[in-house]
């Protein structure tokens, strides 16, 4: 390694250290390594490889799926969701603990963002628990936890970026991840089931048959969107991309015949929309580059190499990959160590004959699970700050969710059928 080299990767260390956002310690790193391995000739190309990493139809999806997000919430589609739920389960003991798996797999079909659903759910649910008599500390880990289906249940913005990355199938990618999502799921409801045991957990009201059914219809509308969504990719209507603007104008016109989304919350929607896009959007600019240096430096060879002397065996290479990406998605944003590692790990998939679709879950869920974990765990942090609960006992609430989803990780990782049962019958 060269002393320009080890020089980049200890500033990179540094930033990381100190603070900087992830999309600016990419870029100032990657002008570093320009500039202390003497590569001053390649600035020329700066310009055009931060644009060819934008330069894809696919992305569009993110901001239209944003949009779709914002304009559900202010359409009042979360309220209605969480009410529907609570009349259904809500009287089982611990039935409120339920609502808020249930809802947030719902809304997880809506938004496609661990930490939008995360702040939102936080607003909503953690207040509403305590009031039902759980702890707040409980109530904040469940939410937390339960957000993690977002980015796993399509729409997905990590699975559209994936998709873009390697030119897997973003419809097949959506498809693929509504089996490990309803799994992710399953596997919260028996950790509440088991803690069921011990815990006094309260319930509410049974709900009359009129209420299921007023919440049936309430909800209804909403409840269609990843369905149209999803028959709409798989029938060959419309694109993914295609898709988000589909769920946009669903979305407005569901919010209007709520009488709930106004002109007046229009700008600030939008502001919302361009705030998210554009924090996205930078984070892919940069992390582009610091691609484009990974790949002069034959880091992706350099890899295989290594990975291919430990071992040429599938599962022992999936093992190694999955500690690898729990262990940086302690440090590292998941949109940005997407970025950062398919680059490297995708020309590995061919000669380990792995599936891309498949192992596209796989780092998805992985890099997801850097949510609820320190030192950046940025899920930990919205909880934290938005229900009010300290950091430390946040993470000692949320270690039994933690398990079962590294545990449904190993799932999926050995039980490929599990991953592309679904997208093999659209074949």
């Amino acid at each position: 390694m060269t002393l320009g080299l080890t020089s980049t990767i200890i500033v990179f260390i540094l930033l990381l250290i100190i603070g900087i956002p992830i999309s600016l310690v990419l870029a100032i790193t990657s002008l570093a390594y320009l500039f202390l391995t003497d590569n001053i000739t390649l600035l020329a190309t700066v310009p055009q490889k931060m644009f060819s990493g934008m330069d894809n139809f696919g992305l569009l999806a993110i901001p239209l799926f944003m949009l779709a997000g914002e304009l559900m919430n202010f359409g009042g589609i979360t309220s209605r969701l969480i009410q529907f739920a609570k009349v259904l389960i809500g009287h089982f003991k611990g039935g409120l603990a339920y609502v808020s798996i249930i809802a947030n797999m719902f809304l997880a079909s809506i938004l496609g963002s661990a930490n939008a659903q995360a702040a939102m759910m936080s607003k909503v649910m953690v207040p509403e628990m305590e009031k039902e008599g759980y702890s707040r500390e409980f109530s904040s880990a469940l939410t937390l936890a339960s957000s993690v289906v977002a980015p796993v249940i399509p729409p997905s913005m990590l699975f559209i970026i994936y998709g873009t990355l390697t030119g897997a199938s973003i419809g097949d990618l959506f498809i693929a991840g509504i089996v490990p999502g309803i799994l992710l799921g399953i596997g919260f409801i028996i950790v509440i089931g088991l803690m069921n045991m011990k815990e006094n957990f309260p319930r509410s009201e049974r709900g009359t048959l009129k209420d299921i059914f007023k919440g049936l219809l309430n909800v209804l509308p909403a409840l269609l969107i990843p369905f149209i969504i999803i028959y709409g990719i798989l029938s060959g209507i419309f694109t993914p991309t295609e898709s988000a603007a589909v769920a946009c104008i669903i979305a407005v016109i569901i919010g209007f015949s709520y009488k709930q989304l106004k002109i007046k919350y229009l700008p600030e929607i939008l502001l919302n929309t361009v705030v998210n896009t554009a924090t996205i959007t930078f984070l892919i600019v940069t992390a582009s580059l610091f691609g484009y240096i990974i790949a002069y430096e034959r880091i992706p060879q350099l890899m295989a190499q290594s990975m291919l002397s430990l071992s040429d065996n599938p599962l022992v290479f999936l093992l190694l990959v999955n500690i690898l990406l729990l262990l940086l998605g302690t440090v590292l944003d998941g949109i940005a160590a997407l970025i950062i590692l398919v680059p490297v790990l995708a020309p590995l998939l061919t000669t380990y004959q792995i599936d891309p679709v498949h192992f596209g879950v796989i780092i998805t869920i992985n890099l997801t699970i850097g949510l609820l974990t320190p030192p950046v765990g940025t899920g930990l942090f919205i909880v934290s700050s938005v229900a009010k609960v300290k950091i430390e006992t946040l993470v000692k609430a949320i270690m039994p969710f933690l398990l079962t989803t590294i545990a449904i990780l190993m799932m999926i990782t050995y039980w490929k059928d599990a991953v592309l049962w679904l997208p093999s019958l659209y074949k």
